[in-house]
C-alpha cells in the first residue's frame, strides 16, 4: 500500500512541476530587441558600407544616393 502512496505523491509532484512550467511559458519575459541584435553585424562589410553611406548623407552629400540608383 505504501507503494501507491509514493506513486501518488510522485504524480502530484510531476503535475505541480508541469503547472509551473505552463505558467512560465504562458507569460514570456519581454525581450529587449536591441540586446538581441547588438553585435550581430560585427565585421560585416555590407553593414560597414551602410554606415558609411549614412555618415555621408548626414554630412549633406546626397549624391551617393543618385549614383547608386542608376
Amino acid at each position: 500500500m505504501t507503494t501507491n502512496i509514493s506513486l501518488e505523491e510522485r504524480i502530484s509532484a510531476v503535475e505541480e512541476a508541469i503547472s509551473e512550467l505552463q505558467r512560465q511559458v504562458a507569460i514570456p519575459e519581454p525581450a529587449n530587441w536591441l540586446e538581441q541584435i547588438t553585435g550581430s553585424f560585427k565585421d560585416d562589410p555590407t553593414f560597414d558600407k551602410i554606415l558609411a553611406y549614412g555618415r555621408t548623407i548626414r554630412a549633406g552629400d546626397e549624391s551617393v544616393l543618385e549614383s547608386d540608383e542608376e
